[in-house]
């Protein structure tokens, strides 16, 4: 943190999956670990499940090369300050708030990410449709244990990992206040996003998640892509083979969101984002809680 004037945030979610908005747009925030930890912290801080900075993509070393193609880059951070390649909900928060800056016309627009450029297409209320790419399938399974169960977890990338397993009922999951084991462990270097997933219906499932860095989550963006990718698997269907896309919706602890995968295999998500809050803070404040 260099600045020594106050520092403006806001406050967004996307189904209760919260964050920190700081907006920086020429760069010149430098956000340690500790520092997003501690402004990410519910009882110490502002609190959120993680914190968006917004750069322009020509001031960040991470998004340069994409700045021709997306102005705005999204410098996502989860709440234990780890950099992660991608949030789903954050893309929603992030693109949001560009429109309630004024930053950004309604309508389509590319947004920078670790994982790549994404497309928005941001109406001026109501829900935000990403699309978020295409899904990978790698071949490795993994299994999760957890308070004497185990299931087979279906191994997706939506940009960052996840393991996918279908449960016969949500509670057991437990509290999921710690990574629930799985392995193998180096399927998953760097961590993983575990979804624990059951049927509501046709098309339709509901899921718990714990989030890398984060723990619980009340919604998380990717993991539903995730779910709902995984879902139409295991009914059998895949757009890229039947040219046919397929929708599913997704409940979350926090709300829910429309999934749709389309025959080119790409992933569209759709769902709320909202701006609730903001304010400033004095990075002296920081500066002392980290000393």
């Amino acid at each position: 943190m260099t600045s020594t004037q106050r520092i403006a945030f806001l406050k967004g979610h996307g189904t209760e999956n919260d964050f920190v908005i700081v907006p920086d747009p020429e760069g010149r925030l430098d956000l340690s670990a500790a520092a997003v930890g501690r402004i990410c912290d519910r009882r110490a801080g502002l609190g959120g499940d993680g914190l968006l900075r917004v750069v322009r993509s020509a001031a960040d070393p991470e998004a340069r090369a994409m700045a021709d193609e997306a102005e705005w880059f999204m410098d996502y951070r989860n709440g234990d300050g780890s950099i992660a390649e991608m949030c789903g909900n954050g893309v929603r928060v992030f693109a949001r708030y560009l429109l309630h800056a004024g930053l950004v016309q309604a309508g389509d627009l590319a947004l920078a990410t670790r994982a790549g450029v994404r497309r928005v297409h941001l109406a001026k209320t109501g829900d935000v449709t990403v699309s978020m790419g295409r899904a990978e399938l790698p071949e490795e399974r993994v299994q999760v244990t957890l308070d004497g169960r185990s299931w087979p977890a279906v191994n997706v990338n939506m940009g960052n990992p996840h393991a996918v397993a279908f449960v016969e009922d949500l509670a057991h999951a437990g509290d999921l206040l710690a990574v629930p084991p799985f392995g193998p462990a180096a399927v998953y270097p760097d961590g993983v996003n575990i979804e624990f997933v059951v049927d509501r219906g046709p098309r339709h499932v509901a899921m718990r998640v714990h989030e890398r860095g984060s723990g619980e989550t009340r919604s998380c963006g990717t993991g539903a892509c995730a779910v709902a990718v995984a879902t139409a698997r295991r009914d059998g269907s895949d757009p890229t083979v039947s040219g046919l896309p397929v929708t599913y919706t997704v409940d979350v602890l926090g709300g829910s969101l429309s999934i749709t995968e389309l025959p080119d295999g790409t992933v569209e998500m759709t769902g709320p984002a909202e701006i609730v809050a903001e304010g400033t803070f004095d990075p002296a404040w920081l500066t002392t809680a980290l000393a």
